[in-house]
């Protein structure tokens, strides 16, 4: 049996953890370890993991606050599993998802994996319209978890799982704030490891966010798009430049339309597009309506980071940069 080792990087949210860690204790495989890292918080959880600590083989880390990547390799320095999983405190991890993942990696060995991420039931109308976003193949182009060739995924750290020789031989995140989850998995790559995408291993991420937060989240995974291409060239994409082009093309159509009013027609195309293919996944009119606010602000946020941080560091060649960093949940 594969021993895991549950790493779990948390900030000033206990009630998240409380969670994470409750469907963590209804795993129906139990070979796993969990390691919870406290990075710096003001709202600590250290009474919520000694309340699961009869029902978990868990662990508990206070660091000083240095972000979310080094506070996994944190966890990973102390951690004794065979391979090391990652989650975002604002996961919530389906019954089966160590007994899938352990049959998977028992029947084809792999060095590092990914899933998906979904919204469960229980979510609100805003969680499910921005999971939507974030997931759908109009917004994203199907990248995270719908693959057809899934040797080629970049796992991400919501949910993503490597060796423990992977962790030895990559040492682990860079101390990039913003894709730092995917310049790990291409230098997983790069350093010759075997990766892959377990569809059926998905988690439920609730994605702590209001739209104006989201705005910022993905704002940042534009600009991050940017600083990964000058780190690995080979992995930018046709596929990153489409919301800074679907973000330029809907500046130029509003701008015709105030001389010929069809110019609206492309627009309001798409709205019909997300609204009709987010009802049909989620069943519900109002989070379909959502879907719509929430696609424009995926698109448009990453579009705007995307030109910005071409701009500045291809054309005017400055350093890397990110533009949230102490206030990204505020």
């Amino acid at each position: 049996m594969i021993k895991f080792s549950a790493i779990i990087p948390v900030f000033n949210r206990p009630d998240e953890l409380t969670e994470l860690l409750e469907s963590l204790k209804n795993q129906t495989y139990k070979n796993f370890e969990v390691v919870v890292v406290e990075d710096g918080s003001v709202l600590k959880s250290d009474e919520i993991v000694k309340t699961y600590q009869e029902f978990l083989d868990i662990k508990y880390f206070f660091k000083d606050n240095s972000g979310p990547g080094q506070s996994r390799n944190y966890g990973s320095e102390r951690a004794i599993g065979d391979y090391h999983v990652f989650f975002d405190s604002d996961c919530i991890i389906p019954e089966k998802y160590f007994e899938i993942v352990d049959n998977r990696l028992t029947e084809h060995p792999v060095d590092a994996y990914g899933g998906p991420d979904m919204a469960h039931p229980s979510f609100t109308a805003i969680q499910k319209s921005i999971n939507y976003s974030m997931t759908s193949f109009f917004t994203t182009g199907g990248i995270r978890g719908g693959m057809k060739d899934e040797k080629k995924f970049h796992p991400r750290s919501f949910n993503m799982g490597f060796s423990k020789a992977v962790y030895e031989k990559t040492k682990g995140f860079s101390k990039m704030r913003f894709g730092e989850d995917v310049d790990m998995s291409l230098r997983i790559i790069e350093n010759g490891f075997s990766t892959t995408l377990i569809k059926d291993a998905a988690v439920y991420h609730k994605r702590r966010v209001d739209y104006r937060k989201f705005f910022k989240q993905v704002f940042n995974s534009g600009i991050a798009r940017i600083n990964l291409y000058k780190r690995h060239p080979e992995s930018l994409k046709i596929v990153h430049f489409l919301p800074a082009s679907f973000t330029i093309g809907l500046l130029l159509l509003i701008i015709l339309s105030v001389f010929r009013v069809y110019f609206l027609a492309p627009i309001g195309l798409f709205i019909l597009i997300i609204f009709l293919d987010s009802l049909r996944l989620n069943k519900n009119i109002r989070v379909a309506s959502l879907s719509i606010v929430s696609s424009f602000i995926q698109l448009i946020a990453y579009g705007i980071g995307f030109i910005k941080s071409f701009y500045k560091r291809l054309v005017l060649r400055q350093d890397e940069f990110h533009a949230y960093k102490k206030n990204f949940y505020k």
